[in-house]
C-alpha cells in the first residue's frame, strides 16, 4: 500500500514539472516573438526622436479605426511608421513628413483635417443643425392658444349639463 502512494506521488511530482517546463518554454518563446516585433529606431538627436513620436501620434492608421500609427500593430501602421523614420533621416521637416502622408493616403490619415470646400460641411453641418433647431423651438414655444383654458372648461360643464337634461 505504501508502495503504491509512493509511486503515484512521484508520477504527480514528474507531471508537474513537466507541465511546469512546458509553461516556462511558452514563456521564452512569447517574450522573443515581442521583442521580435517591435520596431527599432536610431535618431542622430533628441530632436528627431520628438519629431518622430510627435508624428506617430497625429498619423492615424488608414487600417484601423481611429488609432494612431504609434499605437496600431496593423502591418500598413510599420510601414508607414519607418517611412516617417525614412523622412526623419533624410531631413525633412514634420510638415513635409505629414504632407507625404496625405498625398500618399489622403486627409483621413492626418488628425486634423483641413478645411476646404470638400470638409465644409463637416464643420458647417453641426452648426446648421444647432441654429435650425433653436428656430423650431423658439416657433413652437411662441404658439398661443386659440381660447382660454377657463372658457374651454366652462364650455365643456355646459355641454355636459346639456346632456343630463
Amino acid at each position: 500500500m505504501i508502495m503504491l502512494l509512493t509511486t503515484s506521488l512521484h508520477r504527480f511530482a514528474n507531471a508537474r514539472a513537466i507541465a511546469l517546463n512546458v509553461f516556462a518554454l511558452l514563456f521564452v518563446f512569447s517574450a522573443f516573438s515581442v521583442s521580435a516585433a517591435e520596431d527599432k529606431f536610431s535618431f542622430d538627436t533628441p530632436a528627431q526622436r520628438e519629431s518622430f513620436l510627435k508624428l506617430t501620434a497625429e498619423l492615424r492608421c488608414p487600417m484601423c479605426q481611429n488609432q494612431n500609427i504609434a499605437d496600431s500593430d496593423a502591418m500598413i501602421a510599420h510601414d508607414m511608421r519607418r517611412k516617417v523614420y525614412a523622412l526623419l533621416k533624410q531631413g525633412k521637416t514634420e510638415q513635409e513628413v505629414i504632407d507625404f502622408m496625405k498625398s500618399r493616403y489622403g486627409d483621413f490619415v492626418h488628425y486634423q483635417p483641413p478645411v476646404t470646400a470638400a470638409t465644409l460641411w463637416l464643420w458647417a453641418g453641426p452648426v446648421l443643425f444647432i441654429f435650425i433647431a433653436l428656430i423650431v423651438v423658439i416657433r413652437r414655444k411662441s404658439v398661443t392658444p386659440p381660447e382660454d383654458m377657463a372658457a374651454k372648461l366652462a364650455k365643456a360643464d355646459e355641454m355636459l349639463e346639456r346632456e343630463k337634461e
